[in-house]
């Protein structure tokens, strides 16, 4: 193949014309493409392919799967008592309706460090071939009944960065306990944290006060998201440190909330 016909595949993009030219032929720059073009393909085809419930297609492959899946194990609670280690994040599928969302803890490029907070944080590293870039996401999920996780993945891609975050997150899964605690407040709906109770990671730490129904989330726009997927309705919240720092700041909300099952962190 002349260099022409190469650049001419090169444009089309077609992975056959690709498939044709020999590895000899083609030099690294082409190969690093190549390879990135197939990896994305693949990633395609198996979202579109894998639109079965995880108790259709899941294979269980440790013994606390297989008793989920046969029905020995109905409630995650039970699995949270015992303090068992979730392996699969099948299992939490399989036992719990779960929404998922991303923390923005990126920024896109703008004048002067004005640009716009997104979901994917950027970084790049050196090297004799050029720069290259690594993607992180950070994930949350919960079923806005007293389940909550988190998760942090890093790839070379966006999807796969997301894709370990949300299997992190759903290994992670804690349970956190709610109440109707407000001074002002006499209802019998679980809708606030049970007490005053502080969380702290990094120079970042945040303080959880219960409220009435009605206050809402007195909170970060990131904390909102956490706190919402968690089901509490209802909070006041005051912020110490860099509060700026979403990844420290929402691991502290996941300290304080997680405390909330004991009476040490409260306040």
């Amino acid at each position: 193949m002349t260099k022409k016909e190469k650049q001419i595949a090169k444009i089309e993009g077609e992975k056959d014309e690709y498939a044709e030219v020999p590895e000899e032929v083609l030099d690294k720059e082409d190969l690093k493409e190549l390879e990135q073009i197939k990896n994305e393909q693949e990633l395609k085809n198996a979202f579109e392919k894998d639109k079965l419930k995880p108790s259709e297609s899941w294979i269980p492959k440790t013994e606390l799967g297989r008793e989920v899946k046969s029905g020995k194990i109905k409630n995650i609670d039970d699995i949270l008592k015992e303090n068992k280690r979730i392996l699969e994040p099948e299992i939490s599928d399989y036992l719990l309706e779960l929404k998922s969302d991303l923390i923005s803890i990126g920024q896109s490029k703008g004048k002067f460090g004005g640009g716009k907070r997104r979901a994917w944080r950027q970084t790049q590293r050196k090297t004799e071939e050029g720069n290259v870039p690594t993607f992180s996401a950070m994930a949350i999920v919960g079923d806005e009944n007293g389940h909550i996780g988190y998760g942090y993945g890093r790839s070379m891609e966006t999807l796969p960065a997301r894709d370990k975050a949300l299997r992190k997150a759903k290994l992670s899964i804690i349970k956190i306990k709610r109440a109707c605690s407000g001074f002002d407040c006499d209802c019998s709906e679980l809708h606030t944290v049970p007490f005053k109770v502080t969380g702290k990671a990094g120079s970042s730490r945040i303080t959880l006060i219960p409220a009435p129904q009605g206050t809402g989330l007195v909170v970060a726009n990131e904390l909102k998201k956490v706190l919402k997927l968690a089901g509490i309705k209802d909070v006041y919240s005051k912020s110490f440190g860099k509060a700026r720092t979403s990844f420290n700041l929402i691991k502290a909300c996941f300290d304080a909330l997680e405390k909330t099952n004991s009476m040490e962190g409260r306040e």
